[in-house]
């Protein structure tokens, strides 16, 4: 056999193990096991969650979450900013349909007061859970908090910015003060919430807060 020939075969031999797949595709969804690993942090809190308790719910084995996510601490990173997403992205959907701020501001409140009663209530706020847990012992999660309250708080000064705008709110009003009093108003509903309280009552909630903006 020549050195020519040889040479051929080692280019292909070479070029079929280029073409060979790396490794094993990850074989689950992503989003929704951490969606349901959300709905154990969020009941259990962190430290009241095992291994074996987020391997039950997101239907995997330890190995594989392991190899997924590290540790649960990654788990919990992982499981916040999807929470994160999830949530941000339905609080705009549910403000966008009102063109005045001030329906905006009432369209926020109502958002979270529906999420404040009922089972859901009961599950909790990932947000909630994890800043009372871990936020003054883990800076990277502190850090996430921030931004998370940040995002929120901004949210609801730009409705009522627009809402000074459009004349729908007082323009005398601190829109940076109200928006921070509101952020602490919507996350006291989710706390409030795990106690089993109904959506009447979370709902006058969300009307008596209107009363900020008056």
């Amino acid at each position: 056999m020549n050195v020519s020939y040889m040479s051929r075969m080692e280019m292909t031999a070479e070029t079929q193990r280029d073409q060979r797949p790396r490794g094993r595709p990850r074989a689950f969804d992503t989003d929704a096991a951490l969606d349901r690993a959300i709905g154990v942090f969020s009941v259990r809190g962190y430290h009241g969650t095992a291994i074996s308790d987020l391997s039950d719910a997101m239907e995997l084995t330890p190995g594989s979450i392991y190899k997924a996510f590290k540790d649960k601490r990654g788990i919990l990173l992982a499981a916040f900013d999807r929470y994160r997403l999830v949530r941000s992205t339905k609080l705009k959907a549910a403000i966008a349909p009102f063109p005045l701020g001030r329906d905006k501001v009432g369209a926020a409140l109502r958002f979270y007061a529906e999420a404040a009663h009922g089972e859901l209530g009961q599950c909790g706020c990932l947000v909630v859970a994890t800043a009372a847990e871990l936020a003054v012992s883990d800076p990277i999660v502190a850090e996430r908090v921030s931004v998370a309250h940040a995002t929120n708080e901004a949210v609801m000064k730009d409705c009522i910015l627009l809402g000074q705008s459009d004349g729908s709110i007082p323009a005398g009003i601190d829109a940076a003060d109200t928006a921070r009093a509101l952020l602490c108003l919507l996350q006291g509903m989710r706390i409030v919430g795990k106690t089993g309280r109904n959506r009447a009552e979370m709902i006058v909630v969300a009307d008596v807060a209107m009363k900020l903006l008056d």
